[in-house]
């Protein structure tokens, strides 16, 4: 059968191909891709080349599908896996294998499955690891982002802390403390002010900061403070550009205290050392955020590590517990991973979106792999719809969602859009 994919081939060489792809073994898998979300991590992988450690390097000899927040539907299955999977089935994925001990991923390491592809053969080793999910929701795009949710839902979970004269680690927020979320109004964050008010496992507080004051209205109409007041939680939205004693004020909302878990979003030395600066006794730094840098590095106060009890972790990915946590609360509305999504294109959209992704604004950019279409700004939509009815009705869709991406949405452009 023959798939569309855009592949690496080295450092920002990126390739939307035709390619045959291999017959399927008894323990592989046919699938038709319907859905993907371009990662931050598929940009770094972009940019590293040979160098990404998730790479079964030369590239130039062994070029890799990109992409991993991918969901769609099963095309045919081999022997092996009859009993677990059938035609028709719709599946996301977790792409963070950890098979055998090593880092290998699809959209990373593999020449026949990733997410920016029309039809993918999926390896004996995915099924292996229960890395193959069924998805049961009605909108694909939904699947799609249960990777990133649960990347926030692991983070949650990696949280720790102690009681005085015990060193038993105990998982996740402090609930009903207080949680301060820096840079927190881009998509990872948008989702993760999402979770904390609706997880089973709440804080009382949540300090959301950013210094773009437009992202920061854009997040408060979104996830409202009324929303989180609903369920038990306190949430305030804070602009710290031109405050001149940051610390100062946010310690201010939380009754002059210090914060029990701190996340930061963004790879900038100030913002972790605030970060530091903020956390109480007994507090966890999670850092969030994924740098480029590999030497990377901040000031961490190692007097309040001993003292204080302060300490630092961090994730990346989430893992397959967490994707059925993120699929399940999905499912059934407790989460709203739409508001994650500002851009939509077609795989020919691909290759220059991935390689441009820290310098397009918005959030989440999702990808319809059938589809010929142009990366567009949900807000874009009206403007462009003056000349094409296909954009116009797409604007007037999102409008019924609260200016969101949605199921109605889905179907239309699936119904309407070019083929690739």
């Amino acid at each position: 059968m023959k798939t569309k994919a855009v592949r690496l081939h080295g450092i920002d060489d990126l390739r939307l191909e035709e390619l045959e792809l291999p017959e399927i073994g008894e323990d592989e898998i046919l699938a038709e891709v319907v859905s993907d979300s371009i990662c931050m991590s598929s940009h770094k992988l972009a940019m590293q080349g040979d160098g990404h450690k998730r790479v079964r390097k030369p590239l130039a000899e062994n070029p890799v599908m990109i992409g991993h927040e991918f969901c769609g539907r099963i095309v045919r299955v081999g022997a092996k896996w009859a009993r677990k999977f059938a035609p028709g089935m719709k599946f996301a994925i977790q792409p963070a294998l950890n098979y055998q001990g090593t880092l290998w991923a699809p959209g990373y390491s593999y020449q026949w499955i990733g997410g920016d592809a029309t039809f993918i053969v999926i390896p004996n080793e995915v099924m292996e690891m229960d890395c193959l999910l069924d998805y049961d929701a009605d909108a694909f795009f939904m699947g799609s982002l249960s990777e990133p949710v649960s990347c926030i839902v692991g983070a949650y979970h990696a949280q720790y802390h102690t009681k005085p004269g015990s060193y038993a680690h105990e998982m996740g927020i402090i609930e009903g403390g207080s949680l301060a979320l820096l840079a927190s109004v881009g998509p990872m964050g948008l989702g993760a002010i999402d979770y904390a008010i609706h997880a089973p496992r709440k804080p009382g507080l949540v300090v959301a900061t950013d210094i773009d004051q437009a992202r920061l209205d854009r997040a408060a109409s979104l996830i409202t403070v009324a929303e989180a007041a609903r369920s038990g939680v306190t949430l305030i939205y804070v602009n710290t550009k031109d405050i001149a004693d940051p610390i100062a004020h946010l310690k201010s909302l939380n009754a002059g205290k210090l914060y029990d878990d701190v996340f930061v979003f963004a790879p900038v030395r100030p913002l972790v050392e605030m970060a530091d600066r903020l956390l109480g006794q007994d507090g966890c730094l999670n850092f969030f955020a994924g740098p480029t840098d590999t030497a990377f590095s901040a000031q961490f106060n190692f007097y309040d590590v001993h003292y204080a009890s302060h300490h630092i972790v961090g994730t990346s990915g989430g893992n397959t517990d967490d994707i059925k946590e993120s699929l399940a609360m999905m499912a059934s509305g407790a989460l709203k991973p739409e508001v994650m999504i500002t851009h939509v294109g077609g795989l020919n959209a691909v290759p220059d979106t991935t390689i441009r992704l820290d310098r397009i604004p918005g959030g989440k950019k999702l990808i319809y792999t059938h589809k010929k279409l142009d990366l567009v700004a949900i807000a874009d939509f009206a403007a462009r719809g003056a000349t094409e009815p296909f954009y116009a009705e797409l604007a007037r869709i999102c409008a019924r969602h609260n200016g969101l991406w949605s199921k109605e949405a889905e179907e239309y452009l699936l119904a309407h859009a070019p083929e690739i």
